[in-house]
């Protein structure tokens, strides 16, 4: 599903510009209106660091979550291979007609999977999509139908492998819908923005020689530029690359 928060750098723009905005309303505003006095000052400098305090925890955690769900992501991957590759040797318990056909099969899946890590538009990855679920179909049917005429233990091992490498996918494939919530998201856009509302209230001096408004903006763009590309697998610059299925896929040789 296609979503602004999927691209870091339409992400880092927008946040930018909208602290930016705010902590210049709030410099505005501070000049419309009489100067804190000291005591009001003290006051407002707790309230504006447990605020900044919140933020940055909130931030911590969203990093948080984002890099678990890129570890989890990696974690499926490499047991997709390793599914991949064991089902690939029990086929060599199935009978060599069955087996030379289960194992063309897998090959095409394999491939299948390596594209499917690989790819950015949203056609492609239906196509890939459609494609695996067909080549998980005759896969499960070229197994199904050896196990219903052999009933052997040996027999169950790959019928097995086959429900892992089939398993595995799905795994893979809820990994990359989980992302964090929107609802988090505009939290966290919202109270930055207030942070920088009262960085810019709380200031001192002329608005157009305080260029350190622009310092907490960029911070919190760039922090959540970094959280959306982790977050994002396509999206961004940080893409997790398929390193076991293609090491599985050299390590098979051609088909």
């Amino acid at each position: 599903m296609p979503s602004p928060l999927r691209h870091p750098l339409f992400l880092f723009i927008v946040a930018f510009v909208a602290m930016s905005i705010g902590a210049y309303a709030g410099a505005a505003l501070m000049r419309r209106h009489r100067k804190l006095s000291d005591d009001a000052r003290d006051e407002f400098n707790v309230v504006q660091a447990a605020t900044l305090t919140l933020l940055a925890l909130m931030i911590g955690f969203t990093f948080s979550m984002a890099v678990s769900r890129y570890d989890q992501r990696k974690n499926y991957e490499e047991e997709e291979a390793n599914a991949i590759g064991t089902e690939y040797l029990r086929t060599g318990l199935l009978p060599d007609t069955e087996a030379q056909r289960v194992q063309t099969l897998l090959r095409r899946y394999l491939d299948q999977r390596i594209r499917y890590y690989k790819a950015e538009s949203d056609e492609d990855i239906a196509r890939i999509n459609a494609a695996t679920n067909q080549l998980e179909t005759e896969l499960w049917m070229a197994v199904r139908n050896v196990a219903v005429d052999r009933q052997t233990p040996v027999i169950a091992l790959a019928v097995s492998g086959m429900n892992d490498v089939i398993n595995t996918q799905g795994y893979t494939q809820a990994s990359w819908w989980n992302h964090i919530p929107v609802t988090a998201w505009s939290l966290m856009l919202g109270i930055g923005l207030f942070c920088n509302v009262m960085i810019g209230y709380g200031t001192r001096g002329q608005i157009k020689r305080n260029a350190v408004l622009l310092v907490l903006p960029i911070v919190i763009a760039l922090s959540f530029a970094l959280i959306a590309d982790i977050d994002s697998p396509r999206g961004g610059l940080i893409r997790l690359a398929p390193i076991n299925l293609i090491s599985l896929s050299q390590s098979l040789g051609p088909g």
